[in-house]
């Protein structure tokens, strides 16, 4: 009997042993941060040994019917803020902005999310194979009748192995809008009057009965671009859109020559496409 005491011990001290051997397994996501009406977190996705390029992503949760805004917010509103400022063994982060949706009511036009979204990260780390000790402070907005600010730092240490965010990291990743060129996707822009505000007019290839939303940005974030409209007199197998040149920066020609950013969502298919107007 003693004898097999014994043994049970000798096994359990070992296991133990091993356990405290083995490297500690890091959290797949941090502490939620609470605010008032919303809270987020930071969360690991599943990532290579020596990778060059590690996933997170910064999961931000409101209650139901709030919203939160997207990098252009409309005619108002705050987009998001992100700063990585502390984080070890950081060389970059790029914050990815999944595919929008469009709000109206009497005050306008929002671009942002509902209930709950996923921003993916791409971290690149200073060394890789070492572990990322990511730190970010996001600076946001969430917005029901009214807007309520929001602030607050969360950390989470990124390391190769499985994750239990990976799933929902993959699924906010997958409508991240594609990147793709102007030709490849046959959208054209064009000025179709000489006004003070040039009307503009966007043409596209769409399914017949596809939901399509486009929205559009300017060079840089100081333009406020309305959101395109749908058109009428498109042929079958494609839809037009159009917007005024309206919310320039000072001091910028709307009848000059730049580049447009297109974000174009049909269905789930999510695309970008810069292009130049002429």
């Amino acid at each position: 009997m003693e004898s097999g005491r014994r043994t049970i011990l000798l096994v359990m001290a070992a296991g133990l042993a091993a356990m405290l051997a083995a490297p500690a397994r890091a959290a797949d996501a941090s502490a939620w941060i609470e605010d008032s009406h919303s809270a987020f977190r930071l969360i690991a996705g599943a990532n290579k040994e020596g990778a060059t390029l590690s996933r997170a992503g910064i999961e931000i949760k409101m209650p139901p019917g709030w919203h939160t805004y997207w990098r252009y917010p409309g005619d108002s509103g705050v987009p998001p803020h992100f700063d990585f400022a502390g984080s070890d063994n950081l060389a970059a982060a790029k914050v990815l902005y999944p595919a929008p949706h469009l709000y109206s009511d009497d005050a306008g036009n929002t671009i942002g999310y509902k209930n709950a979204v996923t921003f993916p990260l791409q971290v690149t780390p200073k060394q890789p194979g070492n572990p990322v000790k990511l730190r970010v402070t996001l600076t946001y907005a969430v917005c029901d009748k009214l807007c309520v600010p929001a602030e607050g730092s969360a950390e989470l240490v990124l390391v190769p192995g499985e994750s239990a965010q990976d799933a929902a990291l993959a699924a906010a990743e997958a409508r991240v809008p594609k990147p793709v060129s102007a030709a490849s996707v046959g959208l054209t822009v064009q000025r179709v009057n000489g006004g003070r505000k040039p009307l503009v007019m966007v043409d596209l290839p769409a399914a017949a009965g596809a939901h399509v939303q486009v929205f559009v940005e300017g060079p840089t974030p100081e333009w406020a671009l309305p959101v395109p409209k749908p058109a009428p007199g498109a042929p079958a197998g494609r839809r037009h859109f159009g917007f005024e040149l309206d919310g320039l920066p000072p001091g910028v020609d709307p009848k000059g020559h730049f580049d447009l950013t297109f974000t174009v969502i049909e269905g789930d298919r999510p695309l970008e496409v810069r292009t130049h107007l002429d």
